[in-house]
């Protein structure tokens, strides 16, 4: 089961109506909402659903908008969720719900609804926030494990216009690491080559003891997965940035 803790009916009624803070925190959402029967999102849009067909369209509304949003339901979703039910709840409902929306999923997040539509676009998971290497990236980018030991491959995206810097895996015996292209549009370099344009199925072998980096191209989302020849004495090294006017020239 999904560890679900709810405290809002102990913070609103805990003093005033225990019993009812108990039902709501510990069976509503401690038993019900966390069953894995069906997704979390799933039971998201079910209960937008039957507050709107309901006419309720007030503070309680905006609450499961919320957590709508924290499961995964986009901008783009909330927006089809509710012109569908307009045409069982009624209209003028939908028109009054149509200003909670708005609030939740303001106008900046275009970028949370394109990384959805993107990680949609793929078979594998972009995963977490990659915060562990970050500094050794322009900007955002994010991790997802593939398959564990005792060959570990990983997922790496990189949000567009972002790429890691100059590194290197050293070995002295065998190493590399082997990079496959699995969604977007990106480039690796070798210090001293021209850069390689990298597309889904496309594959590429950075070979022991040379200097290079990898990423998105300016304008796309990237992925690839990533995996470490086997050898001996391994150690990734970084180095410095990319020069950003090379970087920005690139097609």
């Amino acid at each position: 089961m999904t560890e679900i803790h709810q405290t809002a009916g102990r913070d609103n009624l805990g003093k005033f109506a225990p019993e009812f803070a108990h039902f709501n925190d510990d069976i509503l959402f401690g038993e019900n909402w966390a069953n894995d029967d069906i997704s979390q999102k799933t039971r998201s849009i079910i209960t937008i659903s039957v507050f709107i067909g309901r006419g309720l369209v007030d503070s309680s509304l905006k609450a499961h908008l919320e957590i709508g949003k924290k499961n995964g339901i986009t901008r783009k979703e909330i927006a089809a969720i509710i012109t569908h039910a307009a045409f069982y709840a009624g209209w003028p409902v939908a028109w009054g719900a149509f200003r909670l929306p708005k609030e939740v999923w303001n106008e900046n997040e275009s970028a949370e609804d394109e990384k959805s539509a993107y990680a949609n676009s793929m078979i594998f998971p972009i995963g977490e926030s990659n915060d562990a290497f970050a500094k050794y990236f322009t900007g955002k980018s994010y991790l997802a494990e593939v398959t564990k030991a005792p060959f570990p491959i990983h997922n790496v995206t990189f949000e567009p216009g972002v790429i890691n810097h100059w590194h290197e895996h050293k070995a002295t015996k065998g190493g590399g690491q082997m990079l496959i292209a699995v969604g977007g549009r990106g480039y690796v370099q070798l210090e001293g080559q021209d850069p390689v344009e990298l597309l889904p199925g496309d594959s590429f072998f950075v070979p022991a003891n040379t200097k290079h980096w990898h990423g998105a191209a300016p304008d796309s989302w990237f992925s690839h997965l990533a995996f470490m020849v086997p050898g001996e004495g391994q150690e990734n090294v970084w180095y410095e940035p990319v020069d950003e006017d090379f970087y920005k020239n690139l097609k």
